[in-house]
């Protein structure tokens, strides 16, 4: 990486503990970055010093962290129309550089939900140093928390679960999308069997985007306490 780049990145650091970063500055800041750079890049802005290791304790089912890469981020935002008016869920956000990229890129208010407890202190540590207010992640088993998430209207999932698993979530995400409309967005994973979602058109082969198809009812007052100041 260029030594610019790093410069670029201690930069936005600085811009954003001042609130001093939209989503357009953003995309000007990455713009000037190599593709082949971005992910070094992504990391630098969030100056994690060192990820924790995997707990050799992760439940049946579960899947070590494994990082994103920022391209098919970008795409994945890109084909579920990610606005600012949305919230975006990060289902095993790890140390939360997805869901840094979402916010940083569309505005959106992001929530992370992470089984290992100390990548969630790690992520939410330095969302907190950066002044993103609007940025929580949660500890918790995602297939069984997903109910109390019901803010969401884009659901990122990145190989975060299969079988009995993967099904709970899906349930839950089912009563979601009983009362509004919602997006899930998966990467690299199998095709979702649920009569209930709509797979759109794929740009990307890694990416796939579905739309639920319930019907929209009245939104449940209230919220959750996990994220009302959306």
């Amino acid at each position: 990486m260029q030594p610019t780049f790093r410069t670029t990145a201690a930069r936005l650091r600085s811009d954003l503990r001042d609130h001093r970063v939209t989503p357009a500055s953003f995309a000007a800041a990455l713009e000037a970055v190599a593709p082949e750079d971005r992910d070094e890049w992504l990391d630098l802005v969030w100056d994690i010093d060192e990820i924790p290791p995997d707990d050799p304790t992760l439940p049946r089912g579960c899947v070590p962290y494994l990082p994103c890469a920022v391209a098919t981020v970008l795409d994945a935002l890109e084909q579920a129309a990610v606005t600012r008016d949305d919230v975006f869920v990060d289902v095993g956000c790890g140390a939360g550089r997805a869901a840094l990229l979402a916010h940083l890129k569309t505005g959106a208010p992001c929530i992370g939900l992470e089984i290992q407890p100390p990548l969630v202190r790690t992520a939410q540590a330095r969302a907190d140093w950066l002044g993103l207010g609007r940025m929580r992640f949660l500890e918790g088993d995602a297939a069984a928390m997903i109910r109390y998430v019901p803010m969401g209207t884009v659901y990122f999932l990145y190989c975060p679960f299969g079988g009995e698993r993967l099904r709970r979530l899906l349930d839950g995400l089912a009563d979601i999308a009983r009362t509004r409309p919602i997006r899930v967005c998966c990467i690299d994973m199998p095709l979702l069997e649920a009569p209930w979602l709509t797979r759109m058109a794929a740009a990307s082969s890694r990416v796939d985007v579905y739309r639920s198809d319930a019907p929209d009812v009245a939104r449940p007052s209230g919220g959750s306490a996990a994220y009302q100041d959306c």
